[in-house]
């Protein structure tokens, strides 16, 4: 039994002799393959200083493979972004280039959002 008092912390004290606290597991996201994929490819603007961005959204999977397509899509366009909660925002008016992009990565569901 592993003892480690801090994966316990703000547990209640329990006075049942039975009692057995079991750690919760963080599960792994399964990612989709990119055929499955629904990305919708869209340009914002909001809450952004007035400056243009290109956001993906609708990725369904692990949080390194995310990084790694929007590691994919920033350098193809040559320029910063981000990649974190289902969302990949690349700085920029980049909307066909990522589109075409995704597309010839095999995404065949993606598609331009508004």
């Amino acid at each position: 039994m592993n003892n480690d008092w801090k994966d316990r912390l703000n547990v209640v004290y329990s006075t049942n002799p039975n009692f057995n606290y079991e750690t919760s597991r963080e599960v792994k996201a399964t990612t989709l393959p990119p055929q499955q994929q629904k990305l919708r490819v869209s340009l914002d603007r909001k809450n952004r200083g007035g400056k243009t961005v290109t956001l993906i959204t609708g990725f369904i999977g692990s949080e390194d493979d995310l990084k790694a397509l929007g590691k994919l899509l920033k350098s193809s366009c040559g320029v910063g972004g981000t990649a974190k909660d289902g969302e990949i925002i690349i700085q920029g008016d980049f909307k066909q280039r990522v589109l075409d992009l995704l597309i010839a990565k095999g995404y065949t569901q993606t598609k331009p959002k508004g």
